[in-house]
């Protein structure tokens, strides 16, 4: 019984501290976020990392149990940190830095707990969750090695001041949106927003269509990064397969 007992109590003082990335939660600043670790890794490897917003009502564990996510950040090799928002939102219309702040703590957490690739973190949200990374990136997009937003964006980002460097962007969102406006509604602004942060040329944009999706695309931005905006002709969802797509691309450059 004596043997039992301390082979339990080194078991369990023996734990890394990435112990939270199994599914359960990982405790930061009075707060949660939830982390997945790719099957396939080896332990040592730096991670590349996805730090992905949920939307509106919705937390990190339905992030983690989101195949669309996490098939593309397991067949990627990253990391796919999941923070938890207060009250299941995320607070992108004042000034306030709650969220901002946060985000970042989640990103020094993790570092401690995995060895993370600092050159390869990309930020990434879903309706809600898509403008709070939109405001990431409006706050230190130069950070980060590019934004992946889906169904929602930062609508008044050209009053803010963005004090951030060039970074990549790939945008997604449906033809038949009703829930989160549009980046090419209204004046246009967030997306004129979007490629002045970015450093592109305007009059450099490519449309192409793949499937399902017609592309608008800028390569010509500053630091060799550059912009898409994918439109489909659906609703207010994730694109199976968008994910996985754009990390692939995005970890290849």
């Amino acid at each position: 019984m004596k043997h039992t007992f301390f082979a339990i109590l080194f078991l369990f003082v023996s734990q890394p501290a990435s112990a939270c990335g199994d599914g359960s939660s990982c405790d930061v600043n009075e707060r949660s976020y939830r982390a997945k670790a790719p099957s396939g890794w080896n332990g040592k490897d730096a991670l590349p990392v996805l730090l992905h917003f949920h939307g509106w009502g919705r937390n990190g564990t339905n992030v983690i149990r989101n195949k669309r996510i996490t098939d593309a950040t397991e067949s990627n090799g990253v990391l796919l940190l999941a923070p938890d928002g207060i009250g299941n939102s995320w607070s992108f219309w004042g000034d306030r830095r709650d969220d901002i702040d946060f985000a970042k703590a989640v990103i020094e957490d993790a570092a401690n707990r995995w060895p993370i690739d600092r050159s390869q973190v990309y930020i990434s949200g879903f309706s809600y969750g898509s403008a709070m990374a939109w405001l990431l990136a409006c706050d230190s997009g130069d950070s980060y090695a590019g934004l992946l937003g889906i169904a929602g964006t930062l609508s008044n980002i050209r009053g803010r001041d963005c004090p951030t460097g060039a970074f990549s962007v790939r945008q997604v969102h449906g033809k038949k949106d009703n829930v989160m406006r549009p980046p090419w509604g209204g004046n246009n602004e967030a997306w004129e927003t979007i490629l002045s942060l970015s450093g592109c040329v305007e009059g450099d944009k490519k449309t192409s269509i793949n499937g399902r999706f017609k592309r608008d695309h800028w390569a010509k931005c500053r630091d060799g990064n550059s912009v898409a905006l994918d439109v489909h002709p659906g609703n207010h969802w994730i694109p199976k397969g968008w994910i996985d797509a754009q990390l692939s691309d995005l970890l290849r450059r």
